[in-house]
């Protein structure tokens, strides 16, 4: 892994230490000897991650960090404060002006490259989401995305993994005034409440007695479900190597006993609004790939998607040698519906029309709107008979029931006409398919309408 680091320190020795260490680890490294320099290269150069001493003249590292936070050009940036000071009120300050992470002067080697690539991971993650969630608002999909309205003010859902009654009655007793906490003492127990809970982070302690918490943290890590959750590990001062161990899996974040309270509760705070930030960037890049690949007015999928996913199902039924049928259905003189009862109605007859093709088609079927009021489906391991049958079928449902339209206040008679295309040799691609089909449906326009009509090439 790699990645571009800023180092900020006014004093030349520790820029060049630093730099040193993170060279040697294939990191690039660029370098501010004050706080405006800083502020400059990170609007400008965007790096990975921000190394930030905090003791500096003019402006210190905790205001340097707050300016990085209130501009959203640099906000989405990870910040490392390094500090030769190590009181638990100099952390909840830098946490409180939204540093991610401390090092404390003299930086040990390890725990120097594992929070870097820790949280160089969850940047990468977090740019990855927040390119896919610009490209959604570019096309119309979604607003720009307001981090303070996003993580809101809500309680979060906290599970925490301890055997030890009196750790884990004092860190619930704490956190229970400002969020949900659940406790469980059985580490598979915890796993499956993990999977299952919709938790927000989960707080191991790594004293447990008789079980290695680190194998929980690694199978938290490895399950789908459970791979973002962020975690936080509660340990004891000298329990490092095990604390690094952990940073490696991919812990978020740790605490070290005795817990101070207002430390804790930055720690979590931080984490948990990291988790709804992504959350809400992964649902809209969910949500845009849906918009982009449904037609809008009668939820079936859209031509876009229909010609990407057709190519995929004529491989493989070459390559399996099993049959391939496609539908063109057209709706009857569609023009006169909008014509004479207006577009409202004929977005009526449209929706539901795509409704009765849902109810009468197996699940392994494509259905899309082609364009207009034609609409296509598409049917894997189907030959031209049964796929007439289908179509048949179709016809009758469609023609015997009326349209509901105006609210369900008056109704109208549809009809439809359907061409039938199927594979014939392994020359076949999915435009043949497609004009096949399309002849077949011109034959039953031109033949009288409201009728199928199967390609005879």
């Amino acid at each position: 892994m790699t990645a571009r680091v800023l180092v900020v320190d006014d004093i030349l020795a520790n820029v060049k230490l630093l730099e040193a260490r993170l060279t040697a680890e294939y990191f690039e490294v660029m370098s501010a000897m004050s706080g405006l320099e800083a502020l400059t290269i990170c609007e400008q150069a965007q790096p990975d991650i921000v190394l930030l001493d905090v003791m500096m003249p003019g402006m210190d590292g905790f205001e340097v960090c707050r300016r990085l936070r209130a501009n959203p050009t640099t906000a989405h940036i990870p910040v490392i404060m390094v500090t030769a000071l190590d009181q638990v009120a100099d952390r909840v300050k830098g946490l409180e002006a939204g540093a991610d992470d401390f090092l404390t002067k003299p930086v040990s080697d390890i725990a120097l490259v594992t929070r870097v690539k820790s949280l160089t991971r969850l940047k990468m993650l977090t740019d990855e989401l927040r390119m896919r969630s610009a490209t959604g608002r570019e096309l119309g999909f979604e607003n720009e995305v307001d981090i303070d309205q996003i993580v809101g003010t809500r309680k979060g859902r906290i599970l925490i993994v301890d055997d030890r009654r009196s750790t884990y009655e004092r860190l619930q007793s704490m956190l229970a005034t400002a969020h949900e906490v659940l406790v469980e003492t059985d580490p598979q127990e915890a796993l499956i409440k993990a999977a299952e809970g919709n938790f927000e982070l989960i707080m191991i302690s790594l004293g447990m007695a008789g079980y290695d918490p680190l194998r929980l943290c690694s199978q938290l890590r490895s399950l789908d479900r459970t791979r973002m959750m962020p975690i936080l590990l509660v340990v004891d001062p000298e329990d490092q190597a095990r604390l690094m161990r952990a940073l490696d899996i991919g812990v978020n974040d740790y605490l070290v006993r005795p817990v101070d309270r207002q430390e804790m509760f930055a720690r979590v705070r931080t984490q948990i609004r990291r988790k709804r930030f992504t959350d809400h960037l992964r649902d809209n890049v969910q949500q845009t790939i849906e918009m982009a690949v449904t037609d809008a007015l009668t939820g079936l999928h859209n031509r876009r998607y229909m010609m990407s996913h057709l190519s995929t199902l004529v491989d493989q039924s070459h390559d399996r040698s099993k049959p391939l049928s496609l539908l063109i259905l057209d709706i009857d003189f569609f023009k006169s519906i909008n014509d004479t009862h207006g577009h409202d109605a004929g977005d009526e007859v449209l929706r539901e029309f795509a409704d009765r093709i849902r109810a009468n088609v197996r699940g392994i079927d494509l259905c899309c709107r082609y364009g207009g009021e034609e609409f296509v489906i598409v049917m894997p391991d189907t030959d031209m008979a049964l796929a007439f049958v289908v179509a048949e079928r179709l016809r009758q449902r469609v023609a015997g029931e009326p349209f509901a339209i105006s609210g369900g206040r008056s109704s109208l008679d549809v009809t439809i006409s359907i061409g039938i295309g199927s594979l014939e040799s392994r020359d076949d691609n999915p435009d043949t398919l497609l004009k096949r089909a399309d002849l077949a449906l011109y034959r039953a326009k031109k033949s009288g309408r409201n009728r199928v009509v199967a390609d005879a090439a």
